[in-house]
């Protein structure tokens, strides 16, 4: 059988008014024990595969979890077991026999869950939903984890259900979308417990640092990940499939910027994060930009809080920049210490990622990703692009010999059944789009030394949007000409990103030239540097624009 479920972090601050809440109706709470296993090599994880024995008050149950269709269905088996013995007998002739049979190492405890469980049920007007209030600790070998989550957990209905209930909570009590699962974090935390027995063992003048490295690793922020796309995807489809992984990249950087794991115990979100945060909000609004047309037109709601998002977040990847790379830069050129620091964003991102509107927006945006709407449809029913029906000719008006004068009657036409025009298909519809970018681009990028600041400013951005969309469209393209011109165009890039990071570090030290004139120092030097870009940039863009062609 399958689950629908949401679960959203409860910060330290909301846990006494969450747990509150639940209680004001009928609740019934449960102490939960599980213990969760795999092989060594984690072959079941590899699989994607979670199993458990759980204690649920005097009951044991043996449950094998897998992913669904999205990202809020869980395909679950649940089998009641008279003790603590693990059975995989029971999946026989089950799809998942397959995986299972082929498991080569031997099955042991990886991690366990002690949780205290609060449920109850709220119904909303599009169904019912389950209330978890789960709180608690994951374990594994010495190291422990806390466990703070709210669950919303369809029981009847339809899923925007789970988001009628989830919007409320998360706006009374400032919860945090988690993408990751119990047994996610579980495996993770005994892979990481792994390593630093290792790393004790190992010992040596290093150890230490060593540690410290392993944990950090722990946190990493998360990259874009690849996405396969079919044939035999329609728009929506395709688009749903981009923006569920953008959202994994953005929503997972949050989490660690937000302290899910670490309230209050060790500063895990860095500059890195925040950036690979906004590098997935770039790529979900270049995939809003590649599909335009070919679905429905994205709520400007969500597209407008896309955009300041990205611009709350953008201050402090600047004084990222500035503070961990342009001012570290200066200083092994030889330019005097300047005794101040950039005038701090106005929020930290720490505050924005764990804040009421960025998390608001990110619930609106897994709702819309789970169900991408199709273009509108014009009245005779045939789609419309871009606002105009794609088959917008006037039907012919005929003059009835011996009628009235002036009077004319519109006849109705059956088509023959199937001679409606064939839709292309999806690689087809990528390929003509990239096509006219990588056109725009390459003129204008041509043109490079000549551009004032705003017009390479525009240009970086639609390099970008380019960049983005061909990594969506790479399992229906070419793969071996796609990769000498990814190459091309990943140089253009790095050449403009470092561009537009001098261009925001000039303005600041610009700023401090009437206090501190050794900023005269930094000012030469980025300047000499950005003439040095400059021609570099435009080389890259001959080559880019003489390249040869991906979409064929």
């Amino acid at each position: 059988m399958s689950e629908q479920e949401l679960k959203l972090h409860v910060p330290a601050a909301s846990r006494q008014a969450v747990q509150r809440e639940i209680k004001q109706r009928e609740a019934t709470r449960i102490r939960l024990h599980a213990m969760y296993f795999d092989t060594p090599e984690r072959e079941l994880a590899r699989a994607r595969i979670a199993i458990r024995l759980r204690l649920e008050g005097r009951d044991w149950v043996q449950t094998l979890k897998m992913p669904g269709a999205d990202a809020i269905t869980r395909i679950e088996m649940n089998h009641p077991r008279p003790g603590p013995v693990l059975d995989l007998s029971v999946y026989a002739g089950t799809d998942v026999e397959a995986p299972l049979a082929a498991i080569k190492g031997e099955l042991g405890l990886r991690y366990e869950t002690d949780v205290l469980r609060l449920l109850r049920r709220v119904r909303t007007r599009h169904g019912m939903v389950e209330l978890a209030y789960d709180t608690g600790i994951l374990r594994a070998g010495t190291l422990e984890l806390p466990i703070s989550e709210l669950e919303f957990e369809l029981v009847s209905g339809k899923p925007r259900a789970i988001f009628a209930a989830a919007r409320g909570w998360q706006q009374r009590h400032a919860l945090v979308l988690d993408p990751r699962s119990k047994s996610e974090r579980g495996d993770a935390l005994a892979q990481l417990a792994h390593k630093l027995a290792e790393v004790d063992a190992a010992a040596g003048d290093d150890h230490q640092a060593r540690r410290a490295e392993a944990i950090a690793r722990f946190w990493a922020p998360r990259g874009a990940a690849a996405i396969k796309l079919r044939e035999d995807m329609s728009p929506p489809q395709a688009m749903g499939a981009i923006a569920a992984e953008c959202l994994d990249q953005i929503a997972r950087n949050a989490a660690v910027l937000a302290e899910v794991d670490t309230e209050g115990v060790y500063r895990a979100g860095n500059s890195e994060h925040v950036h690979q945060l906004r590098v997935g909000v770039r790529r979900l609004r270049s995939a809003w930009k590649l599909f335009d047309g070919w679905i429905a037109p994205v709520p400007d709601a969500m597209l407008q809080q896309a955009r300041a998002h990205f611009a709350a977040f953008g201050a402090n990847r600047d004084q990222d920049v500035l503070n961990e790379t342009v001012a570290p830069a200066l200083a092994r050129a030889g330019m005097p210490v300047i005794p101040v620091e950039s005038t701090p964003p106005e929020e930290d991102a720490q505050t924005i990622a764990g804040g009421k509107a960025f998390q608001a927006w990110l619930l609106d945006l897994l709702e819309w990703s789970l169900d991408v709407p199709p273009p509108a449809a014009a009245p005779d029913g045939h789609a419309i692009a871009n606002g105009t029906p794609t088959d917008a000719a006037p039907e012919p008006a005929i003059r009835l010999e011996g009628g009235v004068p002036g009077a004319l009657v519109q006849p109705t036409i059956i088509p023959l059944q199937g001679a409606e025009p064939e839709t292309p298909r999806l690689h087809k519809q990528l390929a003509r789009r990239l096509r006219r970018w990588h056109g725009k681009v390459a003129d204008q990028g041509l043109q490079f030394a000549s551009l004032d600041i705003p017009a390479r400013h525009e240009l970086r951005k639609r390099g970008k949007r380019l960049r983005y969309s061909l990594a969506f469209a790479e399992s229906l393209l070419p793969a071996a000409k796609l990769r000498g011109y990814r190459k091309l165009l990943s140089r253009v890039q790095d050449i403009l990103g470092e561009i537009n990071d001098l261009a925001v570090a000039k303005e600041h030290y610009e700023a401090c030239t009437a206090t501190h004139p050794q900023a005269w120092f930094a000012l030469g030097w980025i300047s000499a540097r950005l003439e040095e870009l400059a021609t570099e940039a435009q080389q890259a863009f001959d080559d880019l624009a003489h390249s040869k062609p991906f979409w064929k």
